[in-house]
């Protein structure tokens, strides 16, 4: 008896249960096409919802909807319109400027203590310049005599982690060997040495 009260439950949760909707998401903003007005790109993702989906565009951005909203849009509100429109603009190019300061690629070389007196360095960035990583992982390790390997982050990415504390040789070495990565796009991350 109970276990039958029990099935009846199982059968209508898992009738309740739906499907989760898909969401498009701006190539651009990455914010869904409804909200691409207000980010600061979006003259730009409009562009991408044109080329990427017709449907959505014509129903978001048609002539006819576009006609409607305007008739509805006092005089006022259309000088708020250009006032907002040169805001965005401004945006836009804030926008571009911080992505182009995010977009430059960086090296890291970071010291992680591994042991209480023993360190490993990490290595990432190299293949934002076309550099072979595991030939580095080579040459390093032969270079300083140690272990050196390629493994994968949290996040995915290939570092190089090259076995003792030889920092700023490292930086030394990529500038001397690599000379395609800028001295200033090379940061150095040394963790600071516990106190007995």
């Amino acid at each position: 008896m109970i276990h039958e009260i029990e099935s009846q439950e199982s059968d209508t949760l898992s009738e309740v249960v739906k499907k989760a909707k898909d969401v498009i998401y701006c190539g651009v903003c990455s914010f869904p096409p409804e909200y691409c007005e207000y980010g600061n790109f979006f003259d730009k993702c409009m562009e991408w919802l044109k080329k990427n989906h017709m449907e959505l565009y014509i129903q978001l951005y048609s002539p006819d909807s576009l006609i409607i909203q305007e008739q509805n849009i006092i005089s006022e509100e259309k000088e708020r319109v250009d006032e907002s429109s040169k805001i965005r603009i401004k945006e836009e190019a804030k926008g571009l400027k911080k992505a182009k300061k995010n977009t430059i690629p960086k090296v890291l070389i970071k010291r992680v203590e591994r042991n209480k007196r023993k360190y490993v360095v990490t290595l990432q960035g190299l293949e934002l310049y076309g550099i072979d990583v595991k030939k580095a992982a080579k040459l390093l390790g032969k270079k300083f005599a140690t272990g050196s390997s390629v493994t994968k982050n949290a996040c995915d990415i290939d570092e190089l982690v090259i076995q003792g504390d030889h920092i700023d040789e490292i930086h030394d070495y990529i500038l001397e060997t690599y000379p395609e990565i800028p001295k200033e796009n090379i940061e150095c991350f040394k963790d600071k040495q516990k106190k007995k």
